[in-house]
Parts: structure tokens; C-alpha cells; sequence
């Protein structure tokens, strides 16, 4: 640990301004130069982790059946693991004050690079869109509520409008370079947490107790209706949300839906009891059901005094038969323990983009260990806190499903137009920290990596937003969370290979200058690809991802970010343990 935590600072010492891999912006920052400290570094993962995915994660969990600890315990537990080789990688940054792309050159080669850092490119471009879309909705949320006009579903001119002004405040701090995203950073870090404390303070006050909103998650760790098979006859089980006191349920009635065509009447309420289980094999056979020829869905609502509130309609599906066996519980434990360390696979790629403006490696360091981990623990603790106590805190949600998952619907649920206006602000303020440091440093140096003598980071920032704007993000927003695990399976393997090549084949040391040259060390006899890094590459995202498409090898899929970051490691470690590592001497003819 305490060679780790040593702080050495390589310079630059020989001219390669001459050469096409050398720009001024790729070059390795001076020492003088280096003014983040610890809190800055800890700020910008504030910053980075306090956004709507980090909310919505765990919350996720809990619908998925987890409890809020054991949803806490792997968030934990996963940040944590990423966290380490966060830091590794941060480590050459810090020494040689070089960016990712560039860092790439030394395990990959001048030209192979490109392959590796372009998939963290387009995957950053695609998060930048997304998130840039999200701000633009909160500008909109904004503008309805000053002028009181109705908000429209789906796509609109008004929200496009909002996106391009968001668009333009996020390129706005691109221009200003990389001092302007630390004044950001430090800027909002503050404000973030005192977000999160707030919520909580919502949270306990509206619920007259912490220990009451806990105690709320269990409800929604199951579905309020399913049916069963017993004895080839149909039931249906009821279990809607109660008051906090558990003793009243919300809801006062339900109604069974067939079909699609199928509309509500106010003859087929049924009022809700406890431990209720209906035979419904007269409406529908399991036959029916379960070969699909028979829709069943359910709806509720409260009488509210003669003005109805109902829930959403609820799509019916068959229990699983049994108890969840002790293994298929661990399994679910690693599925989503693979998808949150997938969640910041690209970041522990482009650390070095960060990284090499700190001024020790303690700071990197102690900033990671700090502003990781801590902020994403707490904001996910934030995401589940919330969405209990808006369960027992709004009237209007009779079941679990309809929920305030994410920030954005909790956010709609509140009247006063001075709330949405101040809570949509400090949304900005979020995505715009989020989205400058986590989806366009990176994706920036890599455009500047392709041609360092034409494109600069500004230019780069640019061509990031425009392809922002290009993937149309309105149109996939609700499914940019089910990439996560394919993600990481994609770029386990990069960092695998970058870590082995750096801590165990070069012991940490790279001639610096190499990396500028066009037929130096790092071009690999001039052809710009190390072959041990492609077939390394190759083979640990080929195993990461067949479980993809073949079902019999889906457990590497599952585990696609430990599987590709392992086997990639341990193939170049033997690939390369046997290869010259030093650069061949300049031979002057006399």
C-alpha cells in the first residue's frame, strides 16, 4: 500500500512535438500544473454519482425482491470492488500525467487503442445523450411550472427546445476546459448532499419515523396480485399496500380485467380483505393462461369520499411454484452485484483522464475511496428511502408497482409550483455534474486521440454532443439501463488487460516519450497493434458475451464483467511475461 500511496512525478524530458500522436492537450500535464487535491477529486464523484441511475438502482432491487439491506449491502459491496481498480488505473495518471487513450497506447499499441477507446466513446456519447435529455425535461418541468401550462406526454417541440438549451449549458463548460469542471464539481458537491439530506428529513418527518419508512420496503419486495396453480384449479392472491400501521389497506376495491377489450364497470368491484386468494378458474383455465390465449390483469381503487382514485392496470402472471431456493438467491445476489460494478465499467477505463491532474497519488486515492463508495451508498440508501415513504406518504399510490421509482415521477407527485421549480433546479445541477465529468472528459480525448494535431478536447466535447444529439435519446431512454451488464462484459476485458500490462509486466514503469512516437516501443515494430492485447481482448469479450446468445453458457454471461476482466488479465499476463519491454537503441550511422 505504501508503494501505491508514493508519489512520483515522471516529466516529459524529450521533444516529440513533431510527431502526429503529440498534441499539447494529450501531452502530460507538468507538475506545476496539477491543482486537484483530495476534496477535489472526492467532489467530482459526488458529482458523478449523485444522478437518477444511482436512485434508481437500488430501488430496482427492492422490486426485484431484494430487501433494502441486502440491496445496500451489495451496492456496497460492488462499489467497493470497483473502486480498487479505479484507483490502479488512477495510479499512471497520477504518475505520468497522461489520459486514458494515451495510457491505452502503452498495453494496446499506437493504432489498437483506437479499438478500446472508441467503445468507451460511443458508450459515453450514448449516457450524454441520455442524461442531456433528462436535464432538458427537468428545464421543461421548469417552464410549465412558471407559466402554468399542461405538460405534454411523449416528444414534444418544447422538450427538443429544453434539450438543445441544456445541450448548450453542457458545452459551455466543455469550451472553458477542465478548471470549469472543477469549479462545477465543487460547486455542486455541496449542494448534492444536502439534497439527499433533505429527502431524508422529508422522508422521516411526512412519515413520523425513520424505522416506519424501513419497514415499508417489504411491501414492495412482492407483487401486490399474482395467480396460482393448486390443483389444476386458477387463484387469484391479493396484497395491495396498507397504511403505514399496516392495519387499513389503501386501496378499498379491486376488479378483475380479461383481454385487452376488456373495460371497468362499476358492477365488478370486489371489496379487498385480508389474505385474499380467489378461485378464478371459472373466468380462466391455467391452460389458458400460461399458453397465452387469456390475458388477466387487475386494477384497484379508493372510494376517496365520492372521488375515486385507481391504480394503474396490473398485468397478471403465474407465482413461480415454491420457495426461491437458497442457491437461485445467491445467484440473483451476483447477477446484480455484476450490474452495479458494469455501472462505472467505463469510468475505472478513463480514470487517467481525471487522475492526472491530481497533485499526489494519496489524494487520488483517498478523493476515490471517498466520493465513490460513500456517495453511492448514501444516494442509493436516499432511492430507497424515498420510494418507501412516498408509498405511505401519497394517497394517490394504492399499489407497489406504481411507486415513485425514480426522482422524476416522485417530483410530479408534489403541487406547489415553488417545490418542482426548486427541486427541478437542483436536478440540473446533478445531471450537469453527472454528465461533464462521467460522459464527456473521456469521450473528448479519444476524438482528440484519432488526430492529436486536428481535433483539440473542445472540438472533441463537440463531436460528443453532436453525437448526443444524433442517437435521438428521447426515443431509448427506457432501455439504456439494460445495457449495463452487456457493457461491462465489453470492457472488463480492457481493463484487465490495461492493469496487467501496467502493474504486473512493466512494474509501473513506461518510457514516456515512446508513447508520442509514430515507430517507437508502443507501436509494436511499427504496425500500432500488440497482438497479445487483441487476442486478449478477443477471447475474454468472446466468453464475456456468448451466454448472449447461447442459453447453456448464460452463467458468463451473467458475470460478464468479472469474467472478462479475469481471463483477459491472466491471458496477457502470459502473452507478454517472455516479450521485450525496452526500446530498441537509435543506431546513428558515421
Amino acid at each position: 500500500m505504501n508503494e501505491l500511496l508514493k508519489t512520483e512525478i515522471v516529466a516529459l524530458e524529450e521533444d516529440v512535438s513533431y510527431s502526429t500522436l503529440y498534441s499539447e492537450e494529450l501531452a502530460p500535464v507538468p507538475k506545476s500544473e496539477r491543482t486537484w487535491n483530495t476534496w477535489h477529486l472526492a467532489s467530482i464523484w459526488v458529482g458523478m454519482a449523485v444522478c437518477i441511475p444511482t436512485y434508481l438502482m437500488a430501488s430496482y432491487m427492492i422490486r426485484a425482491g431484494l430487501s433494502w439491506f441486502e440491496a445496500l449491502i451489495i451496492i456496497s459491496f460492488a462499489n467497493v470492488i470497483i473502486t480498487v481498480p479505479m484507483i490502479l488505473n488512477g495510479h499512471a495518471g497520477v504518475k505520468y500525467g497522461i489520459p486514458f487513450p494515451v495510457l491505452g497506447r502503452v498495453s494496446f499499441g499506437t493504432k489498437g487503442i483506437h479499438l478500446a477507446s472508441i467503445l468507451r466513446a460511443i458508450v459515453a456519447c450514448g449516457w450524454f445523450g441520455v442524461q442531456t435529455w433528462i436535464g432538458g425535461l427537468a428545464i421543461y418541468a421548469i417552464f410549465i411550472a412558471l407559466t402554468g401550462g399542461d405538460s405534454v406526454s411523449g416528444f414534444s417541440i418544447g422538450k427538443f427546445a429544453s434539450f438543445i438549451v441544456f445541450w448548450f449549458i453542457n458545452i459551455y463548460f466543455v469550451w472553458k476546459g477542465t478548471e470549469s469542471i472543477k469549479w462545477l464539481e465543487q460547486f455542486s458537491a455541496p449542494i448534492l448532499l444536502l439534497i439527499g439530506i433533505f429527502l431524508l428529513g422529508w422522508g422521516v418527518t411526512k412519515a413520523d419515523g425513520f424505522a416506519i419508512v424501513l419497514d415499508q420496503s417489504k411491501q414492495l419486495q412482492h407483487p401486490t396480485a399474482q395467480l396460482e396453480e393448486n390443483a389444476d384449479r386458477l387463484y387469484l392472491t391479493i396484497d395491495p399496500l396498507t397504511e403505514k400501521t399496516g392495519s387499513t389497506f389503501k386501496a378499498d376495491e379491486y376488479q378483475l380485467i380479461i383481454g385487452p377489450e376488456h373495460t371497468l364497470t362499476d358492477e365488478n368491484w370486489a371489496p379487498i380483505a385480508p389474505n385474499l386468494r380467489t378461485n378464478i378458474t371459472s373466468v380462466a383455465t391455467v391452460q389458458e393462461v400460461q399458453s397465452g390465449d387469456k390475458a388477466l390483469s387487475v386494477m384497484f381503487r379508493k372510494l376517496n369520499n365520492g372521488t375515486p382514485i385507481y391504480s394503474s392496470s396490473l398485468a397478471l402472471s403465474l407465482a413461480p411454484a415454491g420457495d426461491t431456493a437458497v442457491v437461485e438467491k445467491i445467484w440473483v445476489y451476483i447477477i446484480w452485484l455484476t450490474a452495479m460494478v458494469g455501472f462505472w465499467a467505463t469510468m475505472s477505463l478513463s480514470i487517467a483522464d481525471i487522475t492526472r491532474f491530481a497533485k499526489t497519488q494519496t489524494s487520488q486515492v483517498a478523493g476515490q475511496f471517498i466520493g465513490l463508495p460513500g456517495t453511492m451508498i448514501l444516494y442509493s440508501f436516499v432511492g430507497i428511502f424515498v420510494t418507501c415513504a412516498a408509498i405511505i406518504n401519497f394517497d394517490s399510490i394504492l399499489i407497489g408497482e406504481d411507486a415513485p421509482w425514480d426522482p422524476v415521477t416522485l417530483l410530479s407527485m408534489f403541487d406547489s409550483p415553488a417545490v418542482v421549480i426548486t427541486s427541478q433546479i437542483f436536478m440540473l445541477i446533478a445531471t450537469l455534474s453527472t454528465n461533464i465529468a462521467a460522459n464527456v472528459i473521456a469521450p473528448a480525448n479519444v476524438f482528440s486521440n484519432l488526430f492529436p494535431k486536428k481535433i483539440s478536447f473542445r472540438t472533441g466535447g463537440i463531436i460528443t454532443g453532436i453525437i448526443g444529439i444524433l442517437i435521438c435519446p428521447w426515443l431509448w431512454l427506457d432501455d439504456i439501463s439494460s445495457l449495463l451488464i452487456f457493457i461491462s462484459g465489453l470492457l472488463g476485458p480492457v481493463l484487465g488487460i490495461m492493469l496487467a500490462d501496467y502493474f504486473v509486466i512493466r512494474k509501473k514503469h513506461i518510457y514516456l516519450s515512446e508513447v508520442y512516437k509514430e515507430n517507437g516501443l508502443y507501436s509494436y515494430k511499427g504496425s500500432g497493434y500488440n497482438s497479445s492485447a487483441m487476442i486478449a481482448f478477443a477471447t475474454g469479450t468472446g466468453l464475456a458475451l456468448v451466454g448472449y446468445w447461447v442459453e447453456a453458457l448464460s452463467f458468463f454471461y451473467s458475470l460478464s464483467w468479472f469474467t472478462g476482466f479475469i481471463l483477459s488479465f491472466a491471458l496477457y499476463y502470459l502473452l507478454m511475461k517472455d516479450k521485450n519491454l525496452v526500446p530498441e537503441p537509435l543506431v546513428v550511422n558515421v
